[in-house]
């Protein structure tokens, strides 16, 4: 059995993070043992649980089109589709732009599931099938080169700045099981509390106990020794002294 607890604890003692790290469940059936999330957006319900709260969000219960279409809940409407509600709200000047973000968007098949869960990763019992963070870049940094470790080689990670919480942190990363870390967009930023120096980023839950084992040893050495910026601060005194 996993202790999740306890690995909550090491992602966020280990780094700092500014909040909890958010495990997301998808489900088939609707479970009735979770508050549903009333008229909210899937990235309101993530928000929500890096502050603690646990909240079951479906399609009738969901507010954002976009969301609701790359969760499989509802069909993608019209005016998203045809680039008319991307460019009424000033994202891009050319429809056809607009078009073939939304064409290239990944979203989970219609209908595959009838709610999705966002909770706190330390109340998790079983394996989410998402971990997601929303935190400062370097932070995520460090989260990053942990998920590295494993085999090294480069991450590549997709976005078009638009839907970052549910597709690019979470549907991303359930579908192609790896890692993907996003800049943020303008729906998440408009509706919930992300600070502009705030990033996100989303793993596969079975890549959990691999994280933590490889950001404990991150923090052997490499975390404390980038963060005490020693050659910086050698740097910089070498040029103060040529200054004199």
């Amino acid at each position: 059995m996993h202790d999740y607890d306890k690995y909550s604890k090491i992602l966020t003692e280990t780094v700092g993070l500014n909040a909890l790290p958010v495990g997301v469940k998808f489900y088939e059936e609707i479970p009735d043992e979770y508050l549903r999330a009333e008229d909210h957006r899937f990235c309101q319900t993530v928000m929500r649980a890096r502050k603690g709260e646990t909240l079951l969000l479906t399609a009738e219960d969901i507010t954002c089109p976009a969301a609701a279409a790359a969760l499989g809940f509802k069909p993608l409407p019209q005016k998203l589709e045809d680039g008319t509600m991307l460019c009424g709200y000033g994202i891009f000047e050319d429809p056809e732009s607009g078009i073939n973000v939304m064409k290239q968007m990944p979203r989970i098949e219609q209908g595959r599931y009838k709610a999705v869960l966002a909770k706190p990763l330390k109340d998790f019992d079983e394996t989410p099938d998402v971990v997601v963070f929303e935190d400062t870049a370097e932070n995520l940094m460090w989260i990053a080169l942990a998920y590295l470790n494993d085999k090294g080689g480069r991450l590549e990670f997709s976005t078009s700045i638009l839907q970052a919480v549910c597709v690019d942190s979470v549907v991303l990363p359930h579908l192609k099981q790896d890692i993907n870390m996003s800049f943020g967009c303008y729906g998440c930023r408009d509706a919930t509390d992300a600070k502009p120096n705030e990033a996100l980023l989303g793993f596969p839950g079975n890549k959990l106990n691999m994280v933590v084992d490889k950001l404990q040893y991150l923090d052997k050495q490499a975390i404390s020794r980038s963060r005490a910026k020693n050659v910086y601060k050698s740097f910089s005194k070498r040029m103060t002294n040529l200054k004199h």
